[in-house]
């Protein structure tokens, strides 16, 4: 009867903590941590958990704050909703697109390591041919019902934070051990042998800053949850908490391990890292087991960043910057149908590519998320001290889910995202996302004066 009454533009109230938890998780891990880190790795040398765990503090300060919204005022637009309220329309509008073409450029990544990963076992088959029959999949399963999407994000998620908790306990046997390296101990003397601990010094720390705030990005899918939670003052805080603290021990962890078993300079990035280490000590049944978990990864990531695209435009139509078809959602899933397809057609440019030029595809793209999604965490620390100014003193005593040190850590957040585009400067493969980045915020320019006119 509750379908029946609904309105073909509302989004359903379908998902649980638990679908929250692992959509998040699903979303941060991915890409970024099973493929990306063989850059980050190849810059900071065996000091890569250092650059892991600074950027885990300011993301942290980023969820905070974006949680303190959420809890305030559930809703689906997120950044975009929360910058049209507290700073104004055209805000709301620039954050909205901004954050949709971020999520495009990360589906995008996904999509490029999916055919990558596929030719480990089939290495004949061209990369863009499986982007595209993986594109295909994701966009069926994100016009199911938000709950059935739940669960397929559940499970999807739920397998690669089971691997890599097996990872880092295989990781840990190796070791200690030697299971898999002849009995031979590995011990922690990759950690010094190659260079040392800090083969690049601290210039290598911090240009390795660049893909490790790539391999964050997809933990603010939790407030584009926010509007179809059906406990949000409860479910946000906890899954905010649980995730950041998760994330930084499955990253930290499997970065020790990872650099522990493994020379860090013979990380070669032509698979993921994880699998080439179990190769390389010789367990291929383990590392073929993990190459199927890393896929099932980017498909994961791939599947939260094109649900979070689809709500995204859907909120951006119902406040009237974006056309009013993507508002409609589908009368018996409730799904925005349009939204999706929409956002799913954009990100097949990322067939086209891998078909033009595989070879550079993926640090085009990432480069191009990490300054887009640099953009949107900037924007959450800019919309919370807004927001605070705008409710006072008083109500903000009466939040129930603060953001810790404010007003001081918004600040330092914002210095350590402006150093991170200035790092971007000084890398040739990631600075092609400096020059788009002025042409998307013209483009942005011109359609809001368009849509005001």
């Amino acid at each position: 009867m509750e379908r029946n009454n609904r309105s073909t533009n509302d989004l359903q109230k379908g998902l649980k903590n638990r679908h929250v938890q692992m959509i998040a998780l699903g979303g941060a891990i991915g890409t970024g941590l099973f493929y990306g880190s063989a850059s980050s790795i190849g810059l900071a040398g065996p000091a890569i958990p250092l650059a892991y765990l600074v950027g885990g503090l300011m993301i942290f300060f980023i969820m905070r704050a974006l949680g303190e919204l959420s809890v305030d005022t559930p809703n689906s637009g997120s950044i975009s909703y929360y910058a049209y309220k507290n700073l104004g329309d055209f805000f709301g509008f620039f954050s909205g697109w901004n954050y949709w073409f971020n999520y495009v450029a990360v589906t995008m990544a996904e999509l490029t390591v999916v055919g990558i990963y596929v030719q480990y076992w089939f290495p004949e088959v061209p990369t863009w041919l499986t982007a595209f029959g993986f594109l295909i999949l994701i966009t069926c399963i994100n016009l199911l019902s938000v709950k059935l999407f739940g669960e397929f994000e559940f499970y999807f998620a739920l397998i690669k934070v089971v691997a890599i908790i097996g990872m880092i306990i295989l990781g840990l046997l190796i070791i200690f051990t030697g299971i898999g390296n002849n009995g031979v101990p590995t011990g922690f003397s990759n950690l010094f042998n190659e260079g040392g601990y800090l083969p690049n010094g601290m210039i290598g720390i911090l240009l390795s800053l660049v893909p490790v705030m790539f391999s964050f990005g997809g933990v603010e899918l939790v407030g584009i949850t926010a509007g179809e939670v059906e406990t949000p003052k409860k479910t946000i805080p906890k899954a905010i908490n649980q995730v950041v603290y998760r994330i930084l021990i499955f990253y930290v962890g499997s970065m020790i391990v990872i650099t522990s078993i493994f020379p860090w300079n013979q990380i070669d990035g032509e698979s993921s890292p994880f699998v080439q280490i179990l190769d390389g000590v010789g367990i291929p049944a383990a590392a073929g087991i993990l190459n199927l978990v890393v896929l099932t990864a980017a498909v994961s990531a791939h599947n939260s960043s094109l649900y979070s695209n689809g709500r995204m435009l859907h909120s951006l139509a119902k406040q009237g910057n974006a056309p009013k078809f993507l508002q409609r959602t589908g009368k018996k899933t409730g799904a925005p149908v349009p939204a999706i397809l929409l956002s799913s057609g954009v990100a097949g440019i990322a067939v086209i590519i891998n078909f033009l030029m595989p070879e550079k595809v993926f640090s085009y793209v990432m480069a191009t998320a990490t300054v887009a999604g640099i953009i949107n965490w900037s924007m959450i620390i800019i919309i919370h001290l807004a927001f605070r100014k705008r409710i006072g003193k008083e109500a903000a005593s009466k939040l129930s889910f603060k953001l810790p040190l404010y007003p001081i850590s918004n600040y330092v957040v914002l210095l350590f995202l402006a150093a991170v585009i200035v790092i971007i400067g000084f890398m040739p493969d990631y600075r092609l996302a400096l020059y788009i980045l002025p042409i998307w915020v013209l483009i942005l320019l011109i359609g809001y004066i368009l849509k005001k006119k």
